[in-house]
């Protein structure tokens, strides 16, 4: 993407402007594209970071690509903006979710059978999400300022105004701050964050698999900490494995081969013999909220918004929802003739925002909580309740629909 031409020290009014072009920006980005049409929208996506300009048809897929789980609420999204079916040229699918506890009985799987859907959910790639993302924006009439920082941010009579590196300045009705956990814009307006570390290291890795996945998903929880396998593409799996920081380093040093043969101590032979590893990668694992998520012209999404554990695979999918509640209500006040950004319209999005995320924040963290501690008879607690859901087919179902982001409504 090429910068907007602009002179520096040039003065610009947009009506959004959209901080950070990550997944979760230019997703928002992208499902403003009617109303850039319908309402005449002036959209600015600010980014820091030189973004390859390379187009679709010469991504060269690699192994050690990192990935998101999609939920199949997130893939009707993609669908509504017109790529889904570009996206899922590289998607795995997730047909069937097997949750277990090491060491103990009960086990609950879910099924696309259970909710009559083609997939729970698929596994894309970032980078080739990202790609067909920024593909299609460039396609769009918006302007586009990247690389570039927000170096200040100060509130206005009607908005905000932004000050960009380059030298030009913005003045927006609307600014969403996109831009990652640290981000250094919210800590400017004094927007404080809460966060909980649990004290753990998720180390990430790809993994080749003796026996077709065959669409199946797992989560596993060890007393050591939980681990998933979610399925890519051909025979590859992405491996979620998190471990207390030392546990994770030690796993992150060891040479291919008796990595593979520890992982497959812990998890073992359903998938056959693990025969391929790509490269590993270890993050510290926190859970993290913004006390405020928005305020009079400014909204916030992401992980500057909010943080989940990485094993329920809800971080994502929580985010994009935000996204496209922001656009809803942005829609209905255009329609209703309003300025983008209004007190009015920021309660409302909060109001509708606010059920959702309060509902997966902490049931995300209560499920990782449940499997962590190892009190006496815990674990067969926990067994029993796996083994209850198994056979519930209303229970299962409704928590398959919440797992796959499909009660999420407007209004």
């Amino acid at each position: 993407m090429r910068n907007a031409l602009a002179d520096r020290d040039e003065t610009q009014t947009v009506d959004v402007a959209i901080i950070g072009g990550g997944l979760v920006g230019a997703s928002l980005a992208l499902a403003l594209a009617p109303l850039i049409e319908r309402f005449d929208l002036k959209v600015a996506v600010i980014e820091a970071a030189a973004l390859d300009g390379s187009d679709t048809r010469s991504y060269q897929p690699s192994f050690d690509e990192r990935a998101s789980a999609i939920a199949y609420g997130s893939r009707r999204h993609f669908e509504a903006m017109g790529i889904w079916s570009q996206l899922a040229e590289r998607a795995g699918n997730i047909h069937h979710i097997h949750i277990s506890q090491r060491g103990h009985l009960g086990t609950t799987r879910l099924s696309r059978d259970d909710v009559h859907l083609p997939a729970l959910g698929h596994v894309l790639p970032n980078a080739w999400l990202g790609r067909v993302l920024h593909e299609r924006l460039a396609t769009l009439s918006l302007q586009w300022h990247c690389p570039t920082r927000v170096d200040r941010i100060e509130p206005q009579p009607g908005g905000h105004q932004l000050t960009l590196d380059s030298g030009i300045v913005l003045n927006a009705g609307l600014t969403v701050l996109a831009d990652g956990g640290r981000s250094p814009l919210k800590q400017q307006l004094g927007i404080e964050t809460d966060v909980h570390h649990f004290g753990q290291h998720a180390l990430i890795a790809n993994v080749e698999t003796g026996r077709d996945h065959q669409g199946w998903a797992f989560e596993r929880f060890t007393p050591e900490g939980p681990m998933a396998l979610l399925p890519l593409t051909s025979r590859r799996m992405a491996l979620i494995w998190t471990r207390e920081p030392e546990a994770a380093e030690q796993l992150a040093r060891m040479a291919p081969s008796p990595f593979l043969h520890t992982l497959q101590q812990q998890f073992g032979d359903r998938l056959g013999r693990f025969r391929k590893l790509g490269t590993r990668q270890l993050y510290p694992l926190s859970t993290a909220r913004a006390r405020e998520q928005s305020r009079p012209h400014l909204a916030i999404l992401g992980n500057a918004a909010h943080a989940l554990h990485p094993v329920a695979g809800q971080g994502f999918n929580l985010a994009l929802r935000g996204a496209m509640t922001l656009r809803d209500t942005l829609t209905d006040h255009l329609a209703e003739g309003k300025a983008p950004g209004s007190a009015a319209m920021m309660r409302e999005f909060e109001r509708r925002r606010g059920a959702d995320r309060d509902l997966i924040m902490p049931a995300s963290n209560s499920l990782v909580t449940l499997f962590e501690h190892q009190w006496p008879g815990l674990g067969h607690l926990r067994g029993a309740g796996l083994a209850g859901l198994e056979v519930s087919a209303p229970l299962k179902r409704l928590v398959t629909r919440r797992a796959m982001g499909l009660f999420h409504r407007r209004g």
